[in-house]
């Protein structure tokens, strides 16, 4: 499983011109599900997401997580995080769970996310979507597990 995050100001996702999800301050997820990822793989990331401290304290250091700094999260369905990119011009896709496997993966992470606690926007699964957001600092992160 791959997550690449992104610390916003805003995002929202779109599907057809549609808004189908979108937060103010927090941070934006693009989450990547792999062949050998199961329902433990979703509870574990779920609770480093939820306790990544991405957001400045008092002193300007790095050290709220999302939910103590009062953001949301944006999680939208991303397989080509799972693209093999070592070698040729073409990325390959066997690393990649099958759809129907990470559908239902996606929403349990979903849910382990809001079970701890924080507001969870997503986009649709297996849908062409575009994805608007203001990258705050930047700051963008790759977990792996």
């Amino acid at each position: 499983m791959k997550v690449l995050i992104q610390r916003v100001s805003e995002a929202r996702v779109e599907v057809g011109g549609e808004a189908v999800g979108e937060i103010g301050r927090g941070l934006l997820l693009l989450v990547g599900i792999e062949r050998h990822d199961g329902p433990e793989t979703m509870a574990r990331m779920a609770t480093r997401v939820a306790g990544y401290r991405l957001f400045a304290d008092a002193q300007g250091k790095m050290n709220l997580d999302v939910g103590e700094a009062g953001g949301a999260l944006l999680a939208v369905s991303q397989f080509t995080l799972a693209a093999d990119t070592r070698k040729g011009r073409r990325p390959g896709f066997s690393a990649a769970a099958q759809p129907a496997v990470a559908r239902v993966l996606f929403e349990a992470f979903v849910v382990a996310l809001r079970d701890a606690g924080l507001a969870v926007a997503c986009g649709r699964f297996s849908e062409d979507m575009q994805v608007h957001l203001v990258n705050d600092g930047p700051v963008t992160f790759m977990l792996e597990m």
